[in-house]
């Protein structure tokens, strides 16, 4: 069937569409008219075409035996336990939303790249406005790799990884500690400070979140990668000597 769009683009609408995307964020998001989405779904409905590789649903990781891409995972999980949710959507779809500082616009791109190497055929998108944005993207099967998601703030219930998060995180703790260190805009913020004492710069990064929990996630993750760390406050979780911090950096990397 010919399209003034590629063919990729006609499935990925048509994709995010059995998903349960609205059509006017499905148009936004594919830079089409409303009309034109409207118009894809009902000429592949009436001919009974197939929708592209996307229409029987991407297979899960937990439900279908999916391969994972675990470095992104135990990222995307960092990021979701310091600054991200999930939220249930149309026809059993779920959105997963991660927030983060709008003045960050290459890792927010990061973190958009990051969903699509967890669920390959994600078209994440960047909603928001001036001072923070959120990068979306839906699929059913956000909460088989996300068990941690339920009703309420993550630090008014139960926060645990299940054994098979625990060993992901265990064999890539650098990626989970970055995606918590990330700073952010809702929930948990790290900070980095910095003071001269004569010829000497001192800096140091501050994580804070009010789940103890979460909290507790992170400083098992430096405790495996042989950080350093202390509490300041009932809700900080801070790195501040020196070789620490260069530790840090070399897979956080400095933020202002």
């Amino acid at each position: 069937m010919p399209h003034f769009r590629s063919q990729e683009t006609v499935d990925s609408a048509l994709r995010m569409s059995d998903e349960g995307v609205g059509d006017r964020a499905n148009a936004e998001i594919h830079g089409v008219a409303i009309t034109t989405i409207r118009r894809w779904r009902r000429l592949y409905q009436r001919r009974g075409l197939p929708r592209g590789s996307g229409f029987a649903g991407t297979p899960c990781p937990r439900c279908d035996g999916a391969e994972l891409d675990e470095a992104a995972y135990a990222l995307l999980l960092g990021w979701y336990l310091g600054d991200g949710c999930i939220a249930r959507a149309r026809r059993d779809v779920f959105t997963l939303q991660i927030a983060n500082d709008q003045k960050y616009p290459q890792l927010n791109q990061e973190i958009a790249e990051t969903i699509r190497r967890v669920k390959p055929t994600a078209s994440p998108c960047l909603r928001g406005g001036s001072a923070a944005v959120r990068i979306e993207a839906r699929w059913k099967h956000w909460p088989c790799l996300f068990p941690q998601h339920g009703p309420g703030m993550k630090h008014r219930r139960k926060i645990e990884l299940l054994a098979w998060q625990s060993e992901i995180v265990a064999r890539y703790p650098e990626s989970c500690c970055a995606g918590c260190s990330t700073p952010t805009a809702a929930g948990s913020s790290t900070g980095r400070a910095s003071r001269t004492e004569g010829a000497i710069t001192m800096r140091a990064t501050c994580f804070t979140n009010e789940s103890g929990d979460i909290r507790n996630i992170l400083t098992q993750t430096l405790d495996m990668l042989g950080i350093p760390w202390r509490q300041p406050r009932r809700n900080a979780i801070a790195v501040s000597r020196k070789a620490a911090v260069e530790m840090l950096d070399s897979f956080v990397g400095p933020k202002a």
